[in-house]
């Protein structure tokens, strides 16, 4: 290729500026260069939450945003990922003490899928008994809280704190516990797809009746 062809190709290509979704007041999040606007559906972008906040303390808190719109100039996301950095979760491991994870996959009430990992930390070692009771109480607190709520209101009681002190107001009554935390939230699918796989599943049951 020639000089003069390389020029024109990044003469052709715009900045995008990418921005969080209207939950986080739309804050940039960076920029992203394209030849085609519908190259820049799909990219997704890490940042942390200390840095929507402008907040240091917060910086132990990412989350992963997704494109799914492309304006003249502008990109716009939607939520995909909340995770805790593995350096805070490794500072809240104690010797002599129990690290209680539960994974749990919920609906909310607008049809969205999402995986929530709670995780409960104690002041000294649990029994099997009382690791178990905390485990299906984060269970049922996560399963009762996306009942409650849309995808937007849950991820954002994820995101502030709000559901992990619940949980820990709840839990600590079983065993004593040092902290509880989200350590990850994870959009699994949207509603559209979510109706899809019931509607397959309901065909390939129909399927299996008329076989019989």
């Amino acid at each position: 290729m020639s000089e003069r062809s390389v020029s024109r190709t990044k003469q052709e290509k715009r900045w995008y500026t990418i921005l969080a979704p209207e939950q986080f007041d739309r804050q940039e999040l960076g920029e992203t260069p394209a030849d085609e606007p519908e190259k820049v559906y799909g990219r997704t972008i890490e940042t942390t939450l200390g840095e929507l906040t402008n907040n240091a303390s917060e910086n132990n808190t990412k989350l992963t945003f997704k494109v799914t719109d492309v304006g003249s100039d502008s990109a716009y996301t939607e939520f995909k990922a909340h995770s805790l950095t593995r350096d805070y979760l490794r500072s809240l491991v104690r010797r002599g003490a129990s690290k209680i994870e539960a994974y749990v996959t919920v609906l909310t009430t607008d049809d969205y899928r999402v995986q929530i990992q709670p995780v409960a930390f104690t002041t000294k070692k649990a029994d099997a008994s009382q690791e178990r009771a905390i485990r299906e109480n984060m269970v049922e607190m996560v399963e009762e809280a996306a009942a409650e709520r849309t995808f937007e209101e849950l991820i954002s009681s994820v995101v502030e704190g709000r559901l992990s002190s619940a949980i820990y107001g709840e839990s600590k009554t079983i065993y004593p516990l040092r902290r509880v935390e989200i350590q990850k939230a994870t959009l699994e699918a949207h509603p559209e797809e979510v109706a899809e796989e019931e509607a397959t599943s309901v065909d390939v049951d129909e399927e299996d009746v008329s076989a019989d």
